[in-house]
């Protein structure tokens, strides 16, 4: 078959993320497969946590004991809880200090460029491997302004105990879902934050999550608290080696933005193609407050993935901007959730997604407008792009209006490259590779402009990989 007559997109290559190093009983500590209260108590035991959690991670587990599997969205038959490793411990201790952290997982952040990025445009970084942070830091001048990075078991047992046990999975209670309850059982690493009030972190916070270990899970908690008008720009990244049995990410993040306050989350998730992506984001959102969602999904065999707002006080804001590229064996469910229930709330959706090669993109949203939210407003626009016969894209809206004085919209659209496009750009001597490689970078890029820029340009250089070689 010649080039002119290709008709699938070639995959993306990976070699910057499927690198990985062996874990040898030596440098690892990890429980048993599977999950029972014996694994839960010992998890508990290494954590060092105080009773309450101990009791909170029991109950979770009876819950996830007693919850019936997702039977909606999709497949996650290839997941077996029974041969996932729900803890990998490295055998160091978290330093602040990078020279202190052991050679092979310091190779792994300097080929992803976590300590460059930290010292080039970050005002602090937390590095996750497998189940434990192994690297924090926060500069001086950050801290200085009374801002707490940490990670979370530290400040689980420091001055801010109280301010977490208030807070600890009450937006995402176990109860909300099955990986919901398993997560509440077995989390471990992640990060707290804490803004005071008027204070403007102007530099963005960035924790990286590295998934190492094969037939492993992941299952950070990150809490956010943001005070009375004060501003925070936190970055997510996430990676992890390809290999041929399923890997877990059930993670969780907490968002609490006060009065009059804004935070903007920025997440690119570039997990293997042996991942299933099951993670759960919501943010409760005070008078005056805004949040920002800012979403990248480039990887993962499955994914399960709906960040949610509560508007709860009064001219409350909600903004959602995502772009998702499902390729060769990939089933990307994704989308957000918005709830209002407070007068002149209002919230915004924008998505962009991209499938090729067999893969499915699928989203979905649910816009929730209750009686007392009297004057909101809500707009979603969700656009898809096919790239060739194989794909598949789905668009699924729920909205549930319960008052008459509301403003609400919901726009979709549902489509292939135009080849009349391709055809105009290889007239002014653009190849065909590089004029569909165009095509999709400027469908991606009122998404893309909003990411921090190392990421946008990541973005878009994962889009010309996927495109590389291909004819459509």
């Amino acid at each position: 078959m010649s080039d002119n007559e290709k008709t699938v997109v070639e995959d993306i290559d990976r070699t910057l993320y499927d690198f990985r190093y062996e874990e040898s009983e030596e440098d690892f500590y990890k429980v048993s497969e599977g999950l029972t209260k014996d694994i839960v108590l010992t998890l508990s035991q290494e954590k060092n946590d105080p009773d309450w959690m101990r009791e909170f991670r029991l109950k979770a587990l009876d819950i996830y004991n007693n919850k019936k599997m997702t039977d909606w969205g999709a497949s996650i038959e290839g997941l077996d809880m029974d041969n996932i490793v729900t803890y990998v411990k490295p055998k160091t201790q978290m330093s602040a200090d990078w020279k202190d952290v052991p050679k092979d997982i310091k190779d792994t952040f300097e080929k992803l460029g976590i300590p460059q990025a930290e010292r080039d445009a970050l005002a602090g970084v937390g590095a996750q491997y497998d189940s434990e942070l192994v690297y924090h830091n926060v500069k001086d001048e950050v801290a200085a302004q009374g801002v707490v990075y940490s990670d979370i078991e530290t400040a689980l047992r420091g001055p801010y105990a109280d301010m977490i046990k208030e807070h600890f999975m009450k937006l995402v209670p176990p109860t909300d879902h099955k990986f919901a309850a398993l997560h509440g059982a077995v989390w471990s690493g992640g990060s707290f934050v804490y803004v005071p009030p008027g204070v403007k972190v102007e530099i963005p916070l960035q924790s990286y999550f590295r998934l190492n270990a094969p037939g492993a899970g992941q299952f950070e908690h990150t809490l956010i608290i943001v005070d009375k008008g004060a501003y925070l720009h936190f970055i997510e990244g996430c990676s992890a080696p390809k290999y041929n049995v399923a890997n877990l990410h059930a993670g969780c993040v907490e968002i609490f933005v006060g009065e009059e306050a804004t935070v903007r989350y920025s997440t690119i998730e570039n997990w293997s193609k042996n991942m299933y992506n099951l993670n759960t984001k919501r943010a409760k959102v005070a008078k005056n407050g805004k949040i920002e969602w800012v979403s990248g999904s480039f990887g993962s065999h499955v994914s399960y993935l709906y960040p949610m707002s509560v508007l709860d006080g009064e001219n409350a804001r909600s903004e959602f901007s995502s772009v998702t590229f499902a390729g060769a064996g990939q089933n990307l469910d994704t989308g957000c959730k918005v709830v209002h229930n407070a007068p002149n709330t209002s919230s915004y959706v924008n998505t962009r997604s991209i499938s090729k090669a067999d893969g499915i993109s699928t989203f979905r949203s649910s816009v929730v407008i209750n009686k007392n939210a009297t004057g909101s407003k809500s707009a979603t626009s969700c656009e898809s792009l096919m790239l060739d016969k194989e794909s598949q894209s789905d668009t699924i809206p729920a909205m549930d209006i319960r008052t008459s004085s509301a403003d609400v919209g919901h726009e979709a659209k549902i489509g292939r490259i135009s080849d009349e496009a391709v055809f105009y750009l290889q007239s002014r001597g653009i190849s065909e590779e590089e004029a569909r490689a165009m095509i999709v970078r400027g469908f991606a890029s009122n998404v893309g402009k909003e990411l921090p820029l190392e990421y946008a340009i990541e973005m878009n250089n994962l889009i010309s990989l996927e495109m590389k070689g291909s004819i459509g």
